[in-house]
């Protein structure tokens, strides 16, 4: 098997051969590779301990910051590309990080330490493709299986339970049997990985592609970081929109919306507090009256133990808060919404009213689909026509109420503010001079 690798990888390789050290790309970078993606890094692993791998490049700039790991960063072109020395991990007592890492002069013994077959493989073009675990075959059959025994990888480092999970959703590949079952045996070890480290590998496994497979098969172990969920599991609706229990129509839910990680994080939480909020009439018909706003609050404090960003928090808590409010496809209802929301928000609120009526019962979701359709529509009119619907928009600002001889201070914005409620309400025109005579009324 040919690669084709880049003239500075090679570059690399030869430099280090014609030291009479091996040299391989392996990895991450491979693996695209091989799949026909293009690598976003390079990862090289060799026999050459690092003050060997640089004495190899005498004039080239070495960054250093990972030595302690055997890896030195040539930097060629402003490119930097990783060299590893071939590595053995000692015991993991943290069931993240070896004790100890000693170098081996074997590239079986390197591979051997790896997580995933997929990961495990080793290229340079003299010796070919070096494949001791079937990594290529795991390729063709778009399967995730551990190197060696998958209990062993996991009680090694347990944050590997969640990268299979995660390389699954975005590769839109399957779990092996024996590398599953031990992720559902193991999950628990979950609990001894950092928070960020769970966060990163959540929202990758969100906007994966697989995500609803992977979220159906797995809840458990999503479970053992977000136990909120348990409760949804089973949880019948009892209501005429919707066919699916709760957890059902979530994980539907964050599949058919876009893979933007604001949409997904929303529609993984946006009917979290259902089971919470459940009650029935007489008849026996289901009701969650009040969700939206448990659910925003339970996003927050999810989100706030994941170590989620602040922003991130509050736009995906205030987007679930209005989930399900009701839209008036009327200009005035939009402009006051744009007004709460702005445009964007109001944009990725459509968008998950969207993605909640299509894991809704098919018999009633034409109709809201239609509705939104329209919704879209008047928005594009209103946007287009740069219709007002903020203060930005007004024809007229503070220095203009300057100019009339209201004084500085704060009745400068309340003046502001009230003439732009009533221009959304159509109670006046969003024309300077009929404001500023407005304005003179409201203040005097």
């Amino acid at each position: 098997m040919i690669v084709e690798l880049p003239k500075e990888v090679k570059k690399i390789i030869k430099s280090l051969e014609d030291s009479a050290y091996e040299a391989y790309i392996v990895g991450g970078s491979l693996r695209d590779i091989l799949m026909g993606k293009a690598p976003h890094d390079w990862d090289i692993a060799t026999s050459a301990i690092p003050e060997q791998v640089m004495a190899c490049f005498p004039t080239q700039r070495i960054i250093t910051t990972g030595l302690k790991h055997g890896t030195v960063t040539i930097m060629q072109g402003g490119i930097g590309y990783e060299v590893t020395t071939f590595r053995i991990d000692s015991d993991y007592s943290d069931n993240r990080h070896p004790d100890e890492v000693s170098f081996t002069p074997s590239l079986k013994e390197d591979l051997s330490r790896r997580d995933f077959t997929i990961n495990a493989m080793a290229y340079n073009p003299a010796s070919g493709l070096i494949d001791l675990f079937n990594g290529l075959a795991d390729l063709a059959n778009r399967q995730i299986n551990c190197v060696g025994v998958p209990e062993r990888r996991f009680q090694e480092d347990s944050l590997r339970m969640m990268r299979a999970l995660r390389f699954a959703a975005v590769l839109d590949f399957q779990i092996g049997e024996s590398t599953a079952f031990a992720i559902h045996q193991h999950k628990s070890l979950l609990q001894n990985i950092s928070a960020e480290r769970i966060n990163f590998e959540l929202c990758g496994l969100l906007c994966g592609k697989n995500v609803e497979n992977i979220l159906r098969q797995y809840a458990d172990v999503i479970a053992v970081f977000i136990p909120e969920i348990k409760i949804m599991w089973n949880f019948a609706q009892n209501n005429r929109y919707h066919y699916l229990d709760v957890w059902e129509h979530t994980i539907k839910a964050v599949a058919v919306v876009n893979a933007d990680l604001i949409l997904r994080l929303v529609m993984l939480f946006h009917d979290i507090a259902k089971p919470e909020c459940y009650t029935e009439d007489e008849a026996g018909n289901g009701h969650f009256y009040g969700h939206p706003k448990v659910s925003s609050n339970m996003a927050k404090t999810i989100m706030k133990r994941l170590k989620f960003d602040n922003k991130t928090s509050k736009t995906v808590s205030e987007l679930i808060l209005h989930h399900d409010s009701e839209i008036a496809p009327k200009e005035k209802s939009l402009k006051k919404w744009l007004n709460k929301l702005d445009v964007d928000n109001l944009k990725q609120l459509l968008l998950i009213k969207e993605a909640d009526a299509k894991a809704q019962h098919e018999k009633y979701r034409g109709e809201k689909l239609k509705k939104l359709a329209i919704l879209r529509q008047s928005l594009a009119q209103i946007l287009q026509e740069e219709q007002c619907f903020r203060l930005q928009n007004l024809t007229i600002d503070g220095n203009d109420l300057l100019q009339i001889g209201m004084p500085e201070g704060e009745q400068i914005g309340l003046i502001l503010n009230k003439l732009l409620a009533m221009v959304l309400e159509g109670e006046i025109a969003n024309d300077k001079g009929i404001l500023l005579a407005k304005a003179k009324a409201l203040y005097h």
